[in-house]
């Protein structure tokens, strides 16, 4: 790749470039869903206290981002998330002492055991569904029609190539 994007004496690229502002956006999307869930009346008062308080993180977001309704074994829910199965056990441990999720014996497998959102964990999880919708929203008014819809399919592509 050139240097044609980026004056050569200046160090300016290194905030500025692509990874970093997607980075960036990637935080504060994830930041205004947290505070759009902790002031839903439908999220369990002690979710939306913890998500309020700032105790709960993107970390903990790949648990709602990535368990399946029916439940997940811990080394899917890990492979989905991009992290190692230890990693995600203790945001499992976590989620699980809040009330999120719990551990059921796999029918499929008598060794293993799948994690499960509970019933709060599925408020939870509607409660994140709709606070993604507002803020894609937001994103949209913020941008413009034109310009999401080009930075989604541009997203979509990079991250399938």
């Amino acid at each position: 790749m050139s240097d044609l994007h980026f004056p050569i004496d200046t160090d300016a690229w290194r905030q500025t470039h692509l990874g970093r502002l997607l980075g960036h956006a990637m935080r504060r999307f994830d930041e205004r869903v947290l505070a759009l869930m902790a002031h839903d009346a439908d999220v369990p008062l002690a979710l939306s206290n913890l998500a309020a308080r700032a105790q709960v993180s993107a970390a903990h977001v790949h648990i709602t981002r990535h368990l399946a309704r029916e439940g997940s074994r811990l080394t899917e829910l890990a492979e989905r998330a991009g992290m190692t199965k230890q990693a995600m056990g203790k945001l499992v441990d976590q989620c699980e002492a809040w009330g999120l999720v719990t551990r059921a014996p796999d029918a499929r497998d008598a060794r293993a055991r799948r994690v499960l959102f509970t019933a709060d964990g599925l408020a939870w999880l509607e409660a994140f569904r709709k606070a993604v919708a507002v803020a894609e929203g937001e994103f949209r008014a913020s941008v413009g029609d034109e310009i999401a819809t080009v930075v989604s399919i541009g997203l979509e592509a990079y991250v399938a190539a």
